[in-house]
């Protein structure tokens, strides 16, 4: 059975659960995966426009941002999102036809919602598609997400699922599988292990930080009050693809030489998440769900508004995570939770409920089911 896996590289967690999903498939005898981004479809001007422009947004203008979400969660057929889709599906219908006749896939999935917009017009056309599967890569369902003539939403809690029926999905198409996450987090390392790899002391505490630079303070400045905060403790920072970042960390980890690790783009998060003790993150829905599935304790900082705040609602509401609105309250949060070993155990036995290492491999086995 063929599956292609459609993502949009507007920020990195719709191309990370599309890989998971990819990742799940090469697991599972009879299955043929391939992945596209639609992004690379378009012309340069047009990718660099979409993938970039939300990250500016949510970065320069996030209370603009938070109108824009409440605004496009009922969108009029006038509004600019619904002209931007409308100019990709024109300039690049031709070619996603025929990336799908080369493919020839037996089912889509769609971890974002433009492709799963242009194939339901694609659909509506009368034109031959393979059913079209949806993950939702949030705790949260915007109205973007809801098209017609789709076969079926895989989402990430019963919640969620209740609230895509309120709004006229068939209960029978909606599925309670998780954000897809890569197979690897099913089977972590011991911590003795993924500490010794990173060069850490597995007796001392650690501090996981990826908030990345856009978080309170700068990440960078994070780790500085941190370490000045708990001597005793250890500190991963990650910078990911912003170099920038890494050098300034760089410097961070020259101060507190022994405590603090700065580290760039990794393809080994969950060695990473292993090591810790606790995560200091965006909560963002993939980044969550990883956690989630470690059983790493989570201090949320600087939520993008929507759908990240409702992100951070899910968790703060089971119990899995705290939240911090500015440097001191961070500070003053790690120390509760390190001087608690009680209450980071209640907080990772909370994770468990929300926790589906396994959600790429169970969409997967609905997507062939319903094929």
């Amino acid at each position: 059975m063929r599956i292609l896996v459609l993502s949009v590289s507007a920020g990195a967690g719709h191309v990370r659960a599309a890989q998971s999903i990819c990742a799940a498939g090469e697991e599972m005898p009879g299955l043929e995966l391939s992945h596209l981004d639609v992004l690379d479809l378009v012309s340069d001007g047009f990718r660099k426009f979409y993938g970039s422009a939300y990250i500016k947004l949510v970065e320069k203008a996030p209370q603009l941002w938070a109108y824009l979400y409440e605004r496009t969660d009922h969108p009029p057929s006038s509004s600019w999102l619904d002209s931007a889709r409308r100019h990709v599906e024109r300039l690049n219908t031709r070619r996603l036809d025929a990336e799908i006749a080369r493919v020839a896939p037996d089912a889509i999935v769609c971890t974002h919602f433009l492709p799963a917009e242009l194939l339901s017009r694609r659909i509506a056309a009368g034109l031959p598609t393979p059913p079209v599967w949806i993950n939702v890569t949030d705790f949260d369902v915007h109205g973007l997400w809801l098209q017609p003539h789709i076969a079926g939403y895989c989402v990430a809690t019963e919640e969620v699922a209740v609230r895509l029926a309120a709004r006229g999905i068939p209960e029978q198409q909606i599925h309670v599988t998780g954000i897809a996450i890569m197979p690897q987090f099913a089977t972590p390392p011991a911590r003795a292990t993924a500490a010794a790899e990173l060069g850490l002391d597995p007796a001392r505490p650690t501090l996981l930080m990826m908030s990345g630079g856009a978080g309170v303070g700068g990440i960078d400045r994070l780790a500085e009050q941190a370490a000045l905060a708990f001597p005793a403790v250890q500190i991963v920072a990650l910078a990911g693809r912003n170099e920038d970042l890494l050098q300034r960390l760089g410097a961070v980890a020259a101060r507190h030489p022994g405590r603090v690790y700065p580290q760039g783009f990794t393809r080994t998060i969950e060695r990473v998440m292993a090591a810790a003790d606790l995560a200091i993150t965006k909560p963002g829905g993939l980044t969550t769900s990883e956690c989630l599935a470690m059983r790493l304790p989570m201090i949320v900082v600087s939520p993008i508004p929507g759908q990240e705040e409702r992100n951070a609602d899910t968790l703060l509401e089971a119990g899995c995570a705290l939240k911090a609105v500015d440097t001191a309250a961070l500070v003053y949060k790690i120390r509760r939770l390190l001087d608690d070993p009680a209450r980071l155990a209640r907080m990772r036995e909370c994770q468990g409920q929300l926790a589906r290492p396994q959600a790429a491999r169970a969409i997967l086995e609905i997507v062939r089911a319903g094929a």
